[in-house]
C-alpha cells in the first residue's frame, strides 16, 4: 500500500503492567509511519499538560476507587479534546497506551467499583467515540509481575498483589468479550521477538482490509 492510504484511526493498546505495550508501540509506530502521513503517539491518563498534572496524582496519591474514577475520566476528555479528536479530525492515525478498557480493567475489575457508574461516566465523556481497534497484550499476572521487578520501582497500581492483576485480566477479558471485532488479542507471554510478529502481523491485516473498505472513522 502507498504512504498516506492508513488515515483517521484510533488504535489503543492495552494489558497488565508489565505486559511490555510501551517496547512494543514503539514497533507499531515506526510500521505505521510508512502507511500514514502522520502518526500520533499518546497516553493515558496523560497526553495533555493537565491530563499528565492527573496522572500524577492517581498514580502517586493515595485515594478511593470513585476518586480515582472520575480524576481518569476528567483527564480523558481533555485528552479527547484537544489532542485525539483533532488529530483524527485532520487524518492521522493515533496510538493510544491505554483507553477506556483499562478503566473498567483497572477500576472496575482491579477496585470492584461500580461497572454501571464506569459506563455512564463513558457515555458523557467519549459521546460513542472509541478506538477503531484495540490491542490486547495478555499475559498472566505471575509473568508480568516478574519483568516489572527487573525493570522498575513499582508505583500505586504496580505496586498491587497478584491477586488484583487477575481482577485487572479479568476485566479485559470481559471488555474483549462484549467487543470482539474491535480487539486483538496477543499473547505477550511469548518473547519480545514473537509479540512483535504477532502485532505486525495484526497491523498488516488491518491495512490490507482498509484497502478493500472505507476507513470505519
Amino acid at each position: 500500500m502507498t504512504t498516506a492510504s492508513v488515515h483517521g484511526l484510533f488504535l489503543s493498546f492495552e494489558g497488565i503492567d508489565g505486559a511490555g505495550k510501551s517496547t512494543h508501540l514503539d514497533a507499531a509506530e515506526s510500521w505505521l509511519r510508512v502507511h500514514a502521513a502522520e502518526v500520533v503517539r499518546t497516553r493515558e491518563p496523560g497526553g495533555t499538560p493537565l491530563a499528565e498534572a492527573l496522572r500524577a496524582l492517581v498514580l502517586h496519591e493515595p485515594m478511593d476507587a470513585l476518586t480515582e474514577s472520575l480524576l481518569v475520566f476528567a483527564a480523558r476528555r481533555d485528552h479527547l479534546r484537544r489532542c485525539i479528536e483533532p488529530a483524527l479530525a485532520r487524518g492521522a492515525v493515533v496510538l493510544c497506551d491505554r483507553f477506556t478498557d483499562a478503566t473498567f480493567a483497572y477500576q472496575g475489575g482491579g477496585r470492584g467499583f461500580d461497572r454501571d457508574v464506569l459506563s455512564r461516566l463513558e457515555d458523557w465523556v467519549q459521546q460513542g467515540r472509541q478506538p477503531d481497534r484495540t490491542f490486547w497484550f495478555d499475559l498472566p499476572p505471575a509473568v508480568a509481575a516478574a519483568r516489572r521487578a527487573a525493570a522498575r520501582a513499582p508505583d500505586r497500581f504496580e505496586s498491587q498483589d497478584e491477586a488484583f492483576f487477575e481482577r485487572v485480566r479479568a476485566g479485559y477479558a470481559a471488555r474483549a468479550a462484549a467487543d470482539p471485532g474491535r480487539f486483538v488479542r496477543l499473547d505477550a507471554a511469548q518473547d519480545t521477538g514473537a509479540v512483535r510478529e504477532q502485532l505486525l502481523a495484526a497491523l498488516q491485516a488491518m491495512v490490507d482490509g482498509l484497502g478493500r473498505a472505507e476507513p470505519p472513522r
